[in-house]
């Protein structure tokens, strides 16, 4: 027998596709919309929602049945604040500059619904184990989206992928790559409500490939 049986699968398969957590179920929208004009930050934001949301949601499930009911939203809320500080810190010692970029972001995971959510609808119910599962699922799900959209809106953006230029030299008089050929960076990608036409593409695409997921 598999270390994973068919349903520990679907935990972490499901909110990559058909029950992802910003394209199906709209939750973790303001993340992507402000993080992702570059792909570095898309990346390290999903590091962490990872470890944020996989860790919590075993420190939950372990407590859950000594958690008063009346006060088990602030619980929750300490645990997952103690978590987001030690990313904080571990950011600002190993990547100061990036921690710069991401600020007041990192922080705003406490409040992230996608985190409070699997709490409440996941880890309160299950034993360590399965809502580890739930938790890195729905965390790849919400990460895979955020790596998309910052891939397109650096690389139409600004030419360049984790700080590299990959379309050439856009500097007047040494041209070159499709510069030379005439292209002109999409200043536009790099506006947040760029963020959310590219994240309604996906769902475009999504839908379109799995009609289920329609609404009537």
């Amino acid at each position: 027998m598999g270390l994973l049986s068919k349903k520990d699968t679907k935990l972490i398969t499901d909110p990559l596709a058909d029950n992802n957590p910003i394209t199906i179920q709209v939750l973790g929208i303001c993340s992507a919309l402000a993080i992702t004009a570059e792909l570095k930050a898309s990346i390290v934001m999903s590091i962490s929602v990872i470890f944020v949301l996989g860790v919590g949601n075993v420190v939950i499930s372990l407590i859950r049945n000594i958690i008063p009911s009346k006060i088990r939203i602030i619980v929750q809320l300490v645990v997952v604040a103690a978590l987001v500080i030690i990313v904080d810190q571990v950011l600002k010692a190993f990547a100061y500059e990036l921690s710069k970029t991401l600020s007041v972001f990192v922080g705003l995971i406490i409040t992230n619904c996608i985190i409070m959510g699997r709490f409440e609808a996941f880890a309160l119910g299950n034993g360590p184990w399965r809502s580890f599962l739930d938790g890195i699922g729905n965390a790849l799900g919400y990460g895979v989206i955020l790596i998309i959209v910052g891939f397109f809106r650096e690389l139409l953006g600004s030419g360049t992928l984790l700080g590299y230029p990959v379309l050439g030299n856009p500097i007047p008089g040494e041209l070159s790559g499709l510069y030379a050929l005439g292209y002109e960076n999409n200043g536009f990608m790099l506006l947040s409500p760029m963020a959310l036409i590219v994240v309604g593409i996906i769902i475009w695409v999504q839908r379109s490939k799995n009609k289920a997921l329609i609404e009537d």
